[in-house]
């Protein structure tokens, strides 16, 4: 357009980029791993963390790519144990579980297996008990509804089928679909997952689920040992109120912190780095760090119900969040926690909770 003296207007209407002006804006309503965010959730803390925690995870992917050098294979020394406290990045972090598990070797010896478990005859009580718990599994996660494609029920129904052929004492129990359900989002692959839950309940978690769940139990019961040294105020508040200890922390070991911990900001992912490196032992370190971290609040309740109200919240908030200083955290806080201690612990509440039952 020509202004009345000859010369051109500089007046040029200008594009208008709408630039999201909120955390709430700018941060997905659903995460990388398809659950969705709730609707209180901090997004303006969770930008401030990413944006520092996107430049660790990238220096982190670079160490791990070097570590490992193409080989699918997981040494067992302090600098690999230094490496997965910090965290296996996303793109290793399935070979990273199945090779530190042992769930990628017999895979490799037993070629073709999970697919024979898929073409055998099934009990058919198995699969209904299976199909009833299908949609109860992950509501929030959007892969995992009907309308999904691909919908991941087909995966998760045809691992845990895969699972109750293979292990018939164990068929199926509730609680396993969110295992089985995390290890398919996180992998990618049902052969995978079977074979890593198959790694959880028979060798790392044994007698976790089935009729009895006799290894969860004294679980629950070593954590009320462990927390009469580490955290004698509260086990003397438990015991005052009658509280037993599968009450307040079932949940906590039935889904290994899935759905207890937060998953947006990769704590429960942290926590299971360790699982399969480490061993069960970090679910109690875990566990202790909770109870210890939030003693004070713990202590000021007056009955069973506020206890397990207490116990709830513990689960949540900003320390859980910043997932770094909560790893940190439960090495540092519940202080030495060998093994030798927590399997003589096992033996002698397995003895008990026996001759309870007997």
């Amino acid at each position: 357009m020509e202004q009345r003296n000859g010369t051109r207007s500089t007046n040029q209407p200008q594009l208008r980029i709408n630039q999201p002006s909120s955390a709430r804006e700018r941060v997905a309503s659903v995460d990388p791993y398809g659950f969705e965010r709730s609707n209180d959730f901090d997004y303006e803390s969770y930008e401030e963390l990413m944006s520092e925690y996107l430049a660790v995870l990238t220096r982190r992917s670079i160490k791990w790519s070097k570590l490992l050098q193409g080989k699918r294979r997981v040494d067992r020394n302090l600098k690999v144990k230094r490496y997965v406290r910090k965290g296996v990045p996303n793109e290793h972090r399935p070979l990273v579980w199945m090779v530190s598990s042992g769930a990628q070797e017999r895979m490799e010896r037993n070629p073709g297996y999970y697919h024979s478990l898929l073409d055998a005859q099934h009990d058919p009580k198995l699969l209904e008990s299976i199909r009833t718990d299908l949609h109860r599994t992950f509501p929030d996660n959007v892969n995992f509804r009907r309308s999904a494609d691909p919908c991941l029920q087909a995966a998760l129904y045809n691992v845990l089928r895969a699972y109750g052929q293979h292990d018939k004492a164990v068929g199926y129990c509730q609680g396993m679909n969110f295992i089985a359900g995390y290890l398919i989002l996180i992998s990618k692959d049902e052969e995978t997952s079977f074979w890593l839950l198959e790694a959880l309940l028979g060798r790392i978690l044994p007698d976790y689920y089935g009729p009895a769940m006799l290894g969860l139990k004294a679980d629950q019961e070593v954590l009320g040992e462990l927390v009469r040294v580490k955290a004698p105020a509260v086990w003397r508040l438990l015991q005052g109120h009658g509280v037993m200890w599968s009450l307040v922390v079932s949940r906590w070991f039935i889904c290994l912190f899935i759905d207890v911990l937060p998953v947006e900001v990769t704590t429960v992912l942290r926590v299971w780095d360790c699982l399969f490196y480490e061993g069960s032992k970090i679910l109690f370190r875990v566990a202790l760090t909770l109870i210890r971290r939030h003693q004070d609040e713990i202590l000021q309740a007056q009955n069973l119900p506020e206890v397990c109200e207490r116990f709830k919240r513990i689960s949540s908030g900003a320390f859980v969040h910043d997932c770094h200083a909560f790893m940190q955290a439960i090495f540092l806080d519940p202080g030495s926690l060998s093994m030798a201690s927590v399997l003589k612990l096992r033996q002698s509440c397995r003895a008990r909770i026996m001759a309870e039952g007997s």
